[in-house]
């Protein structure tokens, strides 16, 4: 991206708040008021503004309007404050980053510090993560330490998403979209009562894309890039009398498509510019069979409510399952060496690799007993098991596949105390005690065998204050410690080395914020400040001339910055919604030394110790951006009675990232952004719509990561789309 066109999207952005701000000074009169958020943060329905956590929430229409291009979970990337997401394996194994703090390790068996919940559940391991995301009622991202409500590793915060539940009227809706490269989707959704006491509500989710991608290597056209991903979900309410609520999720998921499309020597040796080895519509792959990725996942999960005098009880018992495969040409090229041709550019060995979950199996309990009333006093205390059994293989191809086997099982018990200490101020406390065990049994190639085991126990708290100062501003402070437990990295004994461990690592977090409505209730303005320590920080060093993941520990790291949502009704008829993070992160730890680029072909900034590694201290964390910045823009022109013209876009800017954790003039990027439009008709107050729709309408090629071991590849992001979309309610 130039300098001229990162200004000028600046300066775009800066142009339409200013018209934002001059239109709401003129719309007094209105009376237009946002509505009420209520969010789940802590366990329990409560308003927005009354939760003293840092929090962001999405609509669930709002993600399936920017989903209408194609695009799977990881697109929640910078259009919330503060959290990033990327994934090298293509739309499974998405990674999460908030507030700087994520894994870049690409193993199948890879722990992150940022947890996913779907419907109360933990989606522990990178497979279940991606399960996608449709008939979704509200997305919250919790920022910092929720180890007291949520368990152990969700230092970084959490993203949590709770699907329409069934209520007791039928109604539902079915929208279809076509666009560029025969990018399609349908998503479907039906609420059927059956009698007084028991109702069903029935999704699914049918997306897809044509492979458009050329092999200039093989001389196939349109030979990879294509997906189709169906999934589907059954919920089952039963609540007899007023007490007793039974809701039954059944959820299941099939992918078939390409996994990420890596792209071989696209930067040149000094720069991060995408160079003229770069046809976003062309690769040249001599193995992976064109990259080819294939999953299914199940699921089930039944939560029993009793709700009594004074407390009320819950049990959610849940199983999920996954297995699957990808492939990959993964020096991005063809040719050797010692071969006459080589494209593009140099390609010193050839290497592809299928990395599979050959089962997955997931079991998790939690009981919960909670207090009841209005009371001043208000408590939560639970049970919570985990255990889950995975099986990773890896082929390189030169030799025999090896796998790995990994057993995690975990307890812990918990509780949360609030209490008004008057009618403004509330103050909670909450502690979590785990006990996490962790064992791998593998044997390689030839015939080595690998046994490692790590455990912890420890305790997490939290302590924040929240004062009520009027009916428009609430302020926070809060004050955390939470941890990851250990992991244990076993991938790299498919090539002949030893897995590696690193021990837990522990967060102690502190923010202050504000909550705020403005202006009549049409402007939602929230703020938090914060300063985070991690100690022992569990890293990733990918690469080296072998390609390999080593985990390590950081001695210190340390993150501070900010975060701000705005949400305004300017009129009747036009709203506007930003948000800003500032993230600063440093590793603090000066003898600290990581592999660097294997090819020599990358240009290290770092200093390097006498084995020639790159000494990391002071380096900011990777895939973690200094600014995001977000905008939409929404407008609306009634065109009759019962009929609505919209116009709505969304833009995004990236600050500063650096991809790995050592520090190249290739592998990082600084101003990348995107923008989508939509805009339509819709009829009949709202129950039936038409919009042409654009995702990435500039059509950047960002840089979302890269290889280094074998040369300069790197993977980017989704092209531009346009499309026609059509909805009906009903």
């Amino acid at each position: 991206m130039t300098t001229t066109l990162r200004k000028s999207a600046m300066m775009l952005a800066a142009g339409t708040s200013f018209a934002a701000l001059s239109t709401g000074a003129f719309a007094q009169a209105d009376s237009v008021t946002l509505e009420e958020i209520v969010v789940t943060a802590q366990k329990r329905e409560q308003s927005l503004q009354d939760v003293p956590i840092s929090v962001t929430t999405m609509r669930g229409e709002k993600y399936d309007n920017f989903a209408a291009g194609g695009g799977d979970i990881r697109l929640l990337a910078a259009r919330i404050p503060g959290l990033n997401a990327e994934s090298s394996n293509g739309r499974v194994a998405p990674r999460f980053y908030i507030r700087g703090l994520g894994n870049t390790d690409f193993d199948l068996a890879a722990s992150q510090p940022v947890s996913i919940i779907m419907d109360e559940v933990v989606m522990e391991r990178v497979v279940l993560k991606s399960f996608p995301l449709f008939d979704v009622e509200r997305i919250e991202v919790l920022r910092g330490p929720q180890g007291t409500l949520f368990g152990r590793n969700t230092p970084a915060g959490i993203v949590k998403f709770d699907s329409v539940k069934p209520g007791d009227e039928v109604e539902g809706y079915l929208k279809a979209s076509y666009g560029s490269r025969g990018t399609r989707s349908i998503r479907t959704a039906a609420t059927l009562p059956v009698s007084d006491t028991f109702s069903v509500r029935v999704s699914g989710l049918y997306a897809g894309r044509d492979d458009w991608i050329d092999n200039g290597y093989t001389g196939q056209d349109d030979a990879m890039g294509g997906f189709e991903d169906v999934a589907g979900r059954v919920i089952a309410r039963f609540s007899p009398n007023e007490n007793f609520e039974a809701l039954l999720n059944v959820h299941a998921r099939t992918l078939d498509g390409t996994a990420t499309i890596f792209r071989a020597n696209v930067l040149t040796t000094g720069s991060n510019e995408l160079n003229d080895n770069y046809d976003r519509d062309t690769v040249y792959f001599d193995e992976g069979d064109n990259n080819p990725q294939e999953y299914d996942n199940f699921g089930a999960n039944l939560k029993l409510t009793y709700d009594m005098d004074t407390v009320s009880l819950t049990s959610i018992t849940a199983f999920e399952q996954a297995d699957g495969r990808s492939l990959g040409d993964i020096d991005g090229g063809y040719g050797a060496v010692y071969l006459p041709e080589m494209g593009p550019g140099v390609i010193p060995f050839n290497s592809q690799t299928q990395d599979s979950v050959d089962d997955l199996d997931q079991f998790t309990q939690e009981f919960r007993l909670a207090s009841n009333t209005d009371e001043a006093l208000q408590w939560q205390a639970g049970f919570y098991y985990f255990k889950d059994d995975l099986t990773v293989s890896t082929n390189p191809f030169f030799t025999s596949p090896s796998t790995v086997t990994h057993e995690n099982e975990a307890w812990s018990l918990f509780g949360q105390v609030s209490y008004d200490t008057s009618d403004a101020t509330t103050v909670t406390v909450g502690v979590r005690y785990t006990d996490d065990q962790k064992d791998l049994d593998a044997v390689n190639a030839v015939g080595v065998i690998f046994t490692e085991e790590a455990s912890a126990d420890r305790l997490s708290w939290d302590i924040a204050v929240n004062h009520i100062v009027d009916d428009n501003l609430s302020v926070y402070t809060r004050l955390a410690q939470g941890f990851r437990a250990p992991s244990i990295q076993g991938r790299d004994i498919a090539f002949f080395a030893a897995p590696s461990v690193a021990k837990e690592e522990v967060i102690t977090s502190g923010e202050v914020g504000f909550k705020s409505t403005l202006n009549d209730n049409r402007v939602r303005l929230n703020g938090s400040v914060y300063y985070w320590q991690m100690k022992d920080q569990q890293l990733t060093a990918v690469g080296g001339t072998n390609n390999l993941i080593q985990l390590v520990n950081a001695d210190k790291t340390v993150g501070y910055g900010f975060e701000t949502d705005l949400e305004w009704l300017a009129s009747e008829n036009l709203s506007f919604t930003a948000g800003i993070s500032y993230n600063k992160t440093k590793l603090k730890d000066d003898t600290l030394a990581v592999g660097t680029c294997g090819s020599g072909m990358c240009t290290v900034v770092n200093s390097l110790n006498a084995d020639g590694f790159a000494l990391v201290d002071g380096n900011a964390l990777p895939q973690a951006p200094l600014w995001l910045v977000n905008f939409t823009a929404t407008y609306t022109y009634p065109v009759s009675d019962s009929s609505d013209f919209f116009f709505t876009t969304d833009w995004f800017l990236e600050g500063k990232k650096n991809l790995f954790l050592y520090e190249t003039r290739e592998y990082y990027t600084n101003g990348d952004f995107e923008g989508g439009v939509r805009m339509g008709l819709t009829f009949n107050d709202g129950q039936y719509e038409v919009a042409v729709f654009g995702r990435n309408i500039t059509n950047e090629s960002n840089l979302k990561g890269g290889i280094d071991f074998n040369n300069n590849t790197a993977f980017v992001n989704e092209p531009r789309t346009w499309g026609l979309a059509l909805s009906a309610k009903f």
